[in-house]
């Protein structure tokens, strides 16, 4: 007669040690399971983040209504797309959208903004720089003025589509910064039933990993005869 806890076989054992082993990889796939359905979209926009496109040709209808001044033009480009998180827009926490979509949207965060501004200046012939920290993206032009958050120390990447050449560097942006950053960006804009099945879900995963804690499959706990061997030659 087989005892419960060899119920299942070598199959159940091996998944007790497999989810045990890898228990933070189930936890992260979940993670981004609800994050991102599609996972393409954060594949495809890691790689934007480094290969920022811009079009002036898709802005080339507005050129004429922007002044020449990059400062003047920040300011017109800040004031023609409202601020929208990619939770309201892209129903995902983080996504890098490209200029037509940001166009058809009318709207969108610092990296929507960011695009359409390079691409403005790039129609005006003004040279720019784009920059990366891991909180925000902009854009750097002649007499651009720093800020907290858009300021040398604070990038860790940095592109000049005129020569090609990339910088990179450890960012000088605070623990305390970087958290509330996320907290404001992806957690609160964040909709409530994605919330609840996240959430719901990471409760799952560690109250299994605790029930199956208790209760090891009889093949991976020490043989009784085992031990008593072990202690009698001590």
């Amino acid at each position: 007669m087989t005892n419960g806890a060899d119920s299942g076989g070598p199959s159940r054992v091996s998944f007790w040690r497999v989810f045990q082993r890898y228990f933070p990889l189930f936890l992260i796939a979940w993670i981004l399971l609800v994050l991102y359905p599609n996972p393409a979209k954060l594949f495809v926009s890691v790689h934007r983040v480094f290969h920022v496109s811009a079009d002036p040709v898709a802005v080339e209808p507005f050129l004429d209504a922007f002044p020449r001044d990059g400062k003047a033009i920040e300011l017109a480009v800040l004031q023609a797309i409202p601020y929208r998180y990619d939770w309201e827009l892209h129903n995902m926490p983080w996504y890098f959208p490209t200029i037509g979509e940001v166009l058809r949207n009318g709207e969108g965060d610092c990296k929507a903004r960011a695009l359409v501004l390079a691409s403005v200046l790039e129609g005006k012939g003004i040279p720019y720089r784009i920059n990366v920290s891991p909180i925000h993206v902009w854009v750097d032009y002649e007499g651009k003025e720093e800020s907290s958050i858009e300021n040398a120390g604070a990038k860790f990447y940095q592109e000049d589509p005129e020569t090609g050449r990339r910088w990179f560097q450890v960012p000088d942006v605070g623990v305390g910064e970087l958290l509330d950053s996320m907290w404001r960006a992806f957690w609160i804009p964040m909709p409530g039933g994605r919330k609840a099945i996240l959430l719901s879900g990471i409760v799952v995963l560690i109250a299994a990993r605790v029930l199956l804690r208790g209760r090891r499959p009889q093949e991976d706990r020490p043989a009784l005869t085992d031990t008593l061997v072990q202690d009698v030659t001590r």
